[in-house]
C-alpha cells in the first residue's frame, strides 16, 4: 500500500491516541524522505525508536489493525548500519498535532549513509535526491558514512561509499 504524507500523518494520528506514553518516532528510509518532501509516497513504513519505545510501539502495532508493512529499528541500528549517537539529535523535527509522538526524521546525511549499504537503483535516486534538496557535501557525507558501523562485510560498504562519491561528486 502507498502512503502519500498525509495518509502517513493521519496513521500516525491515530497510533498517538492510542499510546499510553510519550515517544520519540524517528523515520528512517522512504517514510522519512516523504516526511520531508522528498519523495511523494512511501511503500512502507520504517522508524527508528530507543530500545524500551521500540518495544512498547511493536506491541501497540500487534494490537492495532493497520495493514501497512512496517518496520522497527531500535538504537540507531538502521537497516544494517549502525548510526553515530547523535542520530537522533540530527534528526529533523516534524511539525505535527500528535501529543504522544515526537515525530522526526533522519537527518538527509543519515538518509544517505543508510541507504549507501544496500545501494540498488532506488536507493541511488534517494540519495541523489537528498544531495540535490539539502545541497550534501562530499565531505560530509564521506565523514558521516566514516562514523557509521557496517554490519556485514564491511568492505562491501566501503566500496559503495566509494561509488556514491564518485558518481555524484566526479
Amino acid at each position: 500500500m502507498v502512503l502519500d504524507k498525509a495518509g502517513l500523518l493521519a496513521f500516525l494520528k491515530e497510533v498517538d491516541r492510542e499510546l499510553p506514553r510519550k515517544i520519540h518516532l524517528i523515520a528512517v528510509g522512504g517514510t522519512a524522505m516523504t516526511l520531508l518532501n522528498l519523495k511523494n509516497s512511501t511503500i512502507d513504513i520504517d522508524f527508528v525508536l530507543d530500545r524500551e519505545e521500540a518495544k512498547m510501539f511493536r506491541k501497540l502495532l500487534q494490537a492495532f489493525p493497520h495493514g501497512f508493512k512496517i518496520d522497527i529499528f531500535s538504537d540507531g541500528m538502521v537497516f544494517s548500519q549502525q548510526l553515530p549517537r547523535d542520530y537522533s539529535e540530527k534528526s529533523i523535527p516534524i511539525t505535527s498535532s500528535l501529543k504522544n509522538i515526537q515525530l522526526s526524521a533522519l537527518h538527509p546525511l543519515d538518509i544517505v549513509v543508510t541507504k549507501i549499504g544496500r545501494l540498488d537503483e532506488r536507493d541511488i535516486e534517494d540519495i541523489e535526491a537528498c544531495i540535490k534538496k539539502f545541497r550534501l557535501r562530499r565531505g560530509d557525507i564521506q565523514k558521516r558514512a566514516n562514523k557509521v558501523m557496517y554490519v556485514g562485510r564491511e568492505e562491501n560498504y566501503r566500496i559503495n561509499i566509494r561509488y556514491v562519491l564518485r558518481r555524484f561528486f566526479p
